[in-house]
């Protein structure tokens, strides 16, 4: 025999309220199973079970309308969960968004002109982050007198943000929107580069084939920091080897640009490295390269990619100049 259960004792065996379960009867969406001869609702275990889905669904999100058709499979409950998974996906992605954006208030005491702004960067569409990256290039590259190919290698420098972002990518990118709309970073990054490739070495410094020395010894490089994290010991013969190539390199690039070309001195300027002397005085050599840096900073959040990190540079420099004494 199907057993009926009363409407209070569905109530506490689907967590919904009395008036819920009156409710989803009186707009057809679970109707009693039968009524007492007092004309009092009553449900058997297969209503309990459907009244328990419906409270899944609203708890998701669903309308009854929704929820009807599944109740009457006229939709799989596969796609009414599909098409609530998307609604929700779009609703974490917005507030994602205003979290980005009310944290940035909250951070930078935002005045309220600088509310739309910051909202309008979060709203920005792919093809109008790189309208305005590529408005920033053109500004700082414009008459820069260096190979055609270097201001493409800058313009290359762009933000990408997946298509679902953290909040930090979203806050990265927020920075790196205004930065590049400021008029004292935009000259600040302008002069800089005027100054740096102002000289003929300067000049030099941006043909492909030094580029391709520079990349060539950034992989070096990537391979002692490899090494070093990796707990490989400074007095090792593979420390030393990295070392020595790292040395060499560095004289050939030298070389290259200067035409002097001397093992000797680019061995002792690993060697001697001084964390508190030539690094920090280089860190702080120019504004603009410091702003150059943020910029670089931000765009690896945003991209997903490492970050450049001083000190685990300087403790990369220290492990090589171990390993050549």
């Amino acid at each position: 025999m199907n057993e009926l259960y009363s409407i209070g004792d569905v109530a506490r065996r689907t967590g919904l309220s009395v008036s819920a379960i009156r409710f989803y009867a009186d707009e057809g969406v679970v109707t009693p199973t039968g009524l007492t001869e007092g004309g009092f609702r009553q449900y058997d275990v297969h209503a309990i079970a459907r009244l328990e889905l419906v409270r899944t669904l609203r708890d998701l999100g669903a309308g009854l309308d929704d929820i009807r058709q599944v109740l009457a499979a006229e939709t799989t409950l596969h796609d009414l969960a599909a098409t609530h998974l998307r609604l929700v996906e779009d609703q974490l992605r917005q507030f994602r968004a205003r979290r980005a954006v009310l944290r940035t208030i909250v951070r930078q005491r935002t005045t309220t002109e600088q509310v739309s702004l910051i909202h309008k960067l979060v709203s920005m569409s792919d093809d109008d982050r790189d309208r305005l990256i590529n408005q920033f290039w053109d500004f700082v590259t414009e008459g820069l007198d260096v190979h055609p190919s270097d201001p493409d290698r800058l313009h290359s420098r762009r933000p990408r943000l997946p298509e679902e972002p953290s909040t930090e990518q979203l806050e990265a990118w927020i920075e790196l929107g205004e930065i590049v709309q400021d008029e004292e970073f935009r000259t600040a990054v302008r002069a800089f580069f005027r100054h740096a490739f102002g000289t003929e070495k300067g000049k030099l410094m941006a043909t492909p084939e030094m580029m391709a020395r520079a990349e060539r010894h950034r992989k070096l490089l990537l391979e002692a920091r490899a090494a070093q994290q990796a707990g490989v010991p400074a007095d090792s013969r593979q420390a030393r080897d990295i070392a020595e190539r790292v040395a060499a390199d560095a004289a050939e690039f030298t070389a290259a640009l200067t035409g002097e070309h001397d093992p000797d001195r680019a061995r002792r300027s690993i060697v001697e490295f001084d964390q508190n002397g030539k690094a920090a005085q280089w860190r702080a050599k120019s504004t603009g390269l410091k702003l150059l840096a943020r910029y670089q900073s931000l765009l690896a959040t945003i991209n997903g990619m490492p970050k450049p990190d001083p000190d685990q540079a300087t403790a990369i420099r220290e492990w090589m100049a171990a390993a050549l004494r």
